[in-house]
């Protein structure tokens, strides 16, 4: 439903950044959706922590202005921030 609302996707996905414009010290919300992310763990062979990390790491550098829909390079540039965030956490590259 929140995808729908708020994106026009009328479909369920993994995780939803929601940024707020107005407060200095909270960056906004990351909503994530439990069955989907359960199940893309499970289609992918990885442990749900594990994907849920990558989730969490994915949705802060969203509200932090990294974007992967802008382009290859950007994609790039976040996938990288997100491996090494992760790499850091002890969880393993989530693009192998």
């Amino acid at each position: 439903m929140l995808n729908r609302d708020y994106r026009h996707k009328d479909y369920a996905t993994n995780v939803l950044s929601f940024v707020y414009e107005n407060e200095p010290r909270v960056a906004g919300d990351l909503v994530v959706c439990l069955p989907v992310v359960l199940r893309e763990a499970a289609e992918q062979g990885k442990s749900a922590e594990a994907h849920f990390a990558h989730l969490i790491v994915h949705g802060m550098l969203h509200l932090l202005g990294y974007d992967h829909e802008t382009g290859a390079k950007d994609a790039a540039r976040m996938e990288a921030q997100e491996r090494e965030i992760l790499a850091g956490l002890g969880y393993p590259d989530p693009y192998c």
